[in-house]
């Protein structure tokens, strides 16, 4: 089969961090009960007229300053027409060719990815299919979109999520987006096409709504091995939009790709161009909080943590701003990052939540490491009390009183204990006295089981060092 390489182009329609909608006062809440968060306007019933929420346009303004982006100050909104049920005005008010930013460029990995353009647009509803009946549930109409389009500068899958990981972390610091894609705040729509080498581009194919990175990197390595085939046989790929099946691993039609002509766009009448001064443009630019990269050297530099720790800290901002306030109760950035990044983010991994979700304090942590740090318990205690507040909340201290689960002093117990550990373990004992010390390690741990981790671990290894030594 001959060598294609992949030509990848992103849109990325993320959800704005607004409380109300784009073209009137309906709340936007994730949840709510179906169809209670609509009102004429967003339902597009005649005679109505929107109105322009400008906290979405502050929004998109700082987004387009992030993504180095000319912002337009003369930009008009126009309507695009479809036909499908989640669309009651049989239109949607977005931007054509009059966008809010365009022509700019992030760099990721060494790879500059151009911005085609930034647009301010207005969601749509949502269908649920549910046996042989849909329904429609019309809250998430207006709600208020930015669309993100690259250039086709994107020449692998993994550059593709590489970029959608940047671009997500992007709008979470800049407080623009929650970004949150099992929410649908963050939906990825990749265009596509493969060429051999020295050739011009191909055809592309759309892939719409994928609602996950590894979704992404999934289809997209299905699209460059299924056109790669069709045009080693010579036969010729269709211009389609395509959608994911996860269960299959495998694309399929949706429909004949569209082009700007069938949506027959023009002016929207009801809204007047959307005019932004030059003051309003650098103020916005003057307020921009510090970016990733910005807060890793921070952590780097000052705070004296690896790089790879700071990597993983600066991958969510709510996990940069947690580890941060929990450094306000204990100025330990070392011990508390290697807390945060293993034992918190076990949890969170584990029960799919965000750092917010949790329901620990900063403080509360804090306290649970100066117990560790002052020696009132032993790490292995500490995960144990942390996990107890995971579930119940309580502060760790009162886990501990209530449970005492203390460090012991009690040097007599410790003593017999070891004994009781070298006489079970002659064989580790004998390697011991023949010089492979390393073997220490392993009767330490099991006098820490034995305790239940309630001696301090450099106490126990005293005790056994001093007792192995004099038997030799």
């Amino acid at each position: 089969m001959r060598s294609f390489k992949p030509v990848i182009g992103m849109e990325v329609h993320v959800q704005l961090k607004t409380k109300s909608k784009l073209f009137c006062s309906c709340a936007v809440e994730y949840g709510a009960e179906p169809n209670s968060n609509v009102c004429p306007i967003c339902l597009g019933l005649p005679g109505v007229l929107p109105v322009l929420n400008n906290h979405a346009v502050e929004l998109a303004i700082k987004l387009g300053w992030a993504l180095n982006c000319q912002i337009t100050e003369y930009s008009r909104f126009a309507r695009k027409h479809y036909f499908y049920p989640d669309l009651p005005k049989g239109y949607q008010i977005t931007q054509y060719q009059e966008p809010l930013a365009r022509n700019g460029y992030v760099e990721v990995k060494d790879n500059r990815i151009r911005i085609n353009r930034i647009i301010l647009e207005e969601d749509s509803g949502k269908s649920m299919h549910c046996e042989n009946e849909t329904f429609i549930d019309f809250n998430r109409c207006s709600v208020p979109l930015v669309e993100i389009v690259t250039e086709p500068d994107i020449r692998s899958p993994e550059q593709a999520v590489d970029y959608l990981q940047y671009l997500r972390q992007m709008l979470q610091y800049l407080e623009v987006s929650d970004a949150d894609m099992e929410k649908g705040h963050f939906r990825c729509e990749p265009n596509i096409s493969v060429r051999a080498a020295g050739e011009k581009f191909g055809t592309r194919t759309e892939l719409k709504n994928l609602n996950s990175l590894r979704n992404v990197r999934d289809a997209l390595e299905y699209e460059v091995k299924r056109q790669s085939e069709i045009l080693s046989k010579g036969d010729k790929v269709i211009q389609e939009t395509l959608y994911w099946d996860e269960a299959k691993m495998v694309t399929g039609s949706m429909r004949s790709k569209e082009e700007s002509e069938d949506y027959r766009y023009f002016p929207e009448p009801d809204l007047p161009p959307l005019l932004i001064t030059k003051d309003e443009i650098e103020k916005i630019k003057r307020e921009l909080p510090i970016l990733p990269e910005k807060r890793k050297e921070y952590f780097v530099t000052t705070l004296g943590l690896p790089e790879a720790d700071a990597k993983i800290l600066i991958s969510e901002k709510s996990l940069a701003d947690y580890y941060e306030e929990v450094l306000k109760y204990l100025s330990e950035p070392k011990l508390v990052a290697n807390w945060i990044i293993t034992e918190v983010g076990g949890i969170l991994n584990e029960k799919k939540i965000m750092i917010n979700e949790l329901g620990i304090q900063p403080q509360s942590i804090a306290k649970l490491l100066t117990m560790v740090k002052n020696g009132t318990i032993t790490g292995k205690v500490a995960k144990e009390v942390f996990t107890e507040m995971v579930e119940t909340k309580a502060q760790p201290d009162a886990i501990v009183a209530q449970k005492g689960m203390g460090r012991i002093d009690d040097e007599n117990l410790l003593n017999s204990v070891v004994d009781e550990v070298i006489k079970l373990n002659p064989d580790v004992v004998d390697k011991y006295k023949k010089g492979k010390t390393t073997v220490i390690g392993f009767l330490v741990g099991e006098v820490m089981k034995k305790t239940k981790g309630k001696f301090l671990p450099q106490k126990v290894n005293e005790a056994l060092t001093k007792k192995l030594q004099s038997s030799t």
